[in-house]
């Protein structure tokens, strides 16, 4: 227990430039407190502890503003920064090194039984009011971009943005380190605009060295015809 807990807080202060010190990640990291609750009532809904086990997820949530159900699975280093207003449904799954920023919803879609809630694999970052909803797979590696809502699963590696969320493939390459930075992801929509504003100058463009080419043609003169010129020999 004590190793699970200094490798939380280790992961705080890896990823957070504010955190000072053990002590103030401690005292002052709701989502932290959240975290630690819910391995107690995750272990008293599996010992059939459930009514009990819920209750007391709900005094969390009122005292840190961040609501997991006692039956979320959630890995090893998970961080929630701030936290304020994040939702973790029954049966979400969460891997290694995962962080959460405030705002997020990892939710259920209609009322299905069984798994209906996302699986977030390792080292997935999901930026400030993102909602990833259903049973489906957030790759490794992975970034949710802030205010995207995903419906459908992303492969490892991705960044994913807007509403639906459309997956954009990082260059194809592994991400060895969690790259938090969720504020700067590419946006496809605005691309495809831009790719229709540079075709647009292009086109343009030819057609104006199209009219300068036509304005400088000279204009062909009417051809002449030359009159033969005669010699007439009038006498003798």
């Amino acid at each position: 227990m004590f190793s699970r807990i200094r490798d939380d807080i280790a992961a705080v202060k890896e990823r957070d430039p504010a955190a000072t010190s053990s002590v103030s990640v401690l005292l002052n990291y709701p989502g932290l407190h959240a975290i630690w609750t819910h391995r107690l009532t995750h272990r008293l809904q599996s010992a059939g502890h459930v009514g009990f086990a819920r209750w007391l997820s709900q005094v969390a949530r009122f005292f840190t503003g961040v609501e997991i159900h006692p039956g979320a699975t959630l890995g090893d280093r998970f961080f929630i920064d701030h936290g304020m207003g994040v939702v973790i449904g029954e049966t979400t799954t969460i891997g290694k090194d995962v962080t959460l920023y405030q705002g997020v919803t990892l939710g259920g879609t209609g009322k299905e039984t069984g798994k209906r809630h996302p699986t977030i694999e390792d080292c997935v970052v999901v930026g400030v009011g993102a909602t990833v909803l259903g049973n489906i797979v957030i790759g490794r590696g992975s970034k949710v971009g802030g205010g995207a809502v995903v419906v459908n699963d992303v492969p490892p590696n991705c960044t994913v943005v807007g509403v639906p969320g459309r997956v954009v493939v990082r260059e194809g390459r592994r991400l060895e380190t969690i790259d938090l930075h969720h504020e700067d992801l590419p946006d496809p929509v605005v691309e495809m605009f831009r790719c229709m504003q540079r075709r647009i100058d292009r086109l343009e463009a030819r057609l104006a060295r199209g009219e300068d080419a036509a304005a400088e043609r000279p204009t062909r003169p009417a051809e002449q015809q030359p009159a033969d010129e005669t010699t007439c020999d009038i006498g003798g």
